[in-house]
């Protein structure tokens, strides 16, 4: 019996140690694999230093090659304000459109805008027009199930951009942010605007938001055209080639103009090095209209060393009582001391949500697109902005800006300060995960 039982015991022993090993090694590996997928994933550290900038004329080459752009001559561009300017050139467009539309948003939500886009989509699709339809699938999650359908029934090829599902749980937060449509090959639109109801108006009031988009033509709608075929290949495996995509495309206007479109690619991306080249450049004058504004360091040291250069910096947000996501600007308060006691100009926008992404420096070139000023825009999100030579487009941007003024305000250092302990406690958690933002 006492062999016996030595026996027993010696077998479970012997189990006992094997399942602690099997157990420690599983965790060990479990770390290990916790610990390679973290610095995958945690971001670069690159501290961003712009050296020997030079004046902005003297700039552009470098900020066109370094953003992996074109510098491309001879567009005609229109800027197009809020919903009133931009959803009738849109349906116009759509309706005029002979042979392609490719259509790429982040936002597709709901209203009777929605519901107007997508009949005139599908009308050309049934005409016999290719129609390409690409949205992010956290951005148009409120579609209604019954738009795309229509669509889809009426030949449009309607995609999602990072779907829910297994294979895509490592790139989940890798959103598609751009807008963007291109009209056989030779029209194209990017700015701010989504497709649902509050982008629709004049920004009038909070439930119309203030927005900015382009129309171009010219030879830099090839370059719009490779952006949205980037994501559209990604998601579909489908390749086009030839001139019906990208014609040759003859001079339309006076205006010089690149693109830079990034992807994570766990790099410095090409639109924060054309937002920390177009900076370090300028030498009179920075606007930046953006609604997410949070600047890292590095970005804050080169709009501190502009105002030592004497440079006049105005930055106008939404203040966070008409912001869609009002934990953006609370964690962007944490940084206006540091930027108003270094001489930024704050501007708090009150009318609505100010939406659109402008920046125009030196009255000579400007920047609109896609791209908030914030980390998930530059590392996280796949992101468009268009850099535009040209003093009247600069012109009229500029004008646009200095009418928002009258609806903003300044808030002083001594008002930042004396902010209640409620509102520093907002402004202090909301910065916690600004990274994400």
């Amino acid at each position: 019996m006492g062999t016996r039982w030595q026996a027993v015991k010696s077998r479970l022993g012997r189990k006992v140690r094997v399942t602690v090993i099997a157990l420690g090694a599983m965790i060990i590996g479990l770390v290990l694999l916790g610990l390679l997928l973290w610095s995958a994933t945690r971001g670069r550290t690159t501290h961003l230093r712009v050296t020997q900038p030079g004046e902005l004329r003297t700039l552009i080459p470098s900020i066109v090659g370094l953003t992996q752009g074109a510098l491309e001559q001879g567009n005609k561009i229109a800027i197009l304000q809020n919903g009133d300017g931009f959803f009738p050139v849109l349906l116009k467009e759509i309706e005029n459109a002979k042979e392609t539309i490719n259509f790429e948003s982040y936002v597709w939500w709901k209203g009777e805008i929605c519901k107007q886009i997508a009949q005139a989509l599908a009308k050309k699709a049934r005409e016999g027009v290719e129609v390409r339809v690409l949205l992010d699938a956290s951005g148009s999650s409120r579609m209604d199930d019954d738009l795309e359908k229509m669509m889809i029934d009426a030949g449009c090829q309607v995609r999602k951009f990072h779907p829910l599902r297994i294979s895509n749980l490592g790139r989940m937060n890798n959103r598609d942010h751009r807008k963007i449509m291109v009209f056989d090959g030779r029209i194209g639109m990017t700015g701010g605007h989504g497709i649902a109801e509050e982008w629709t108006g004049d920004g009038q009031d909070r439930k119309h938001w203030r927005d900015t988009f382009l129309r171009v033509e010219g030879p830099i709608v090839n370059q719009l055209q490779s952006a949205f075929f980037e994501n559209w290949i990604e998601e579909t495996g489908e390749v086009v080639s030839g001139e019906k995509y990208f014609p040759r495309l003859p001079p339309a206007g006076p205006s010089s103009a690149h693109l830079a479109y990034t992807s994570p690619s766990g790099t410095v991306s090409s639109v924060e090095l054309l937002h920390a080249m177009a900076i370090a450049a300028a030498r009179k004058e920075i606007l930046i209209s953006n609604p997410y504004f949070l600047p890292n360091k590095d970005v804050i040291e080169l709009l501190a060393k502009a105002v030592q250069r004497g440079v006049d910096v105005r930055v106008m947000v939404p203040s966070a009582e008409v912001n869609d996501f009002p934990m953006v600007q609370h964690a962007s308060h944490r940084h206006y001391g540091t930027l108003i006691k270094r001489g930024i100009k704050i501007y708090e926008y009150e009318k609505t949500l100010c939406h659109q992404k402008v920046i125009i420096i030196d009255g000579l070139w400007s920047s609109v697109g896609s791209t908030n000023f914030d980390d998930r825009s530059f590392r996280l999100n796949d992101e468009v902005s268009m850099g535009i030579i040209d003093e009247s487009v600069a012109a009229e941007l500029k004008k646009a800006f200095e009418q928002d003024l009258r609806s903003a305000k300044s808030p002083t250092f001594d008002q930042w300060k004396d902010r209640g302990l409620f509102h520093k406690l907002k402004d202090g958690l909301a910065f916690v995960g600004n990274s994400q933002l």
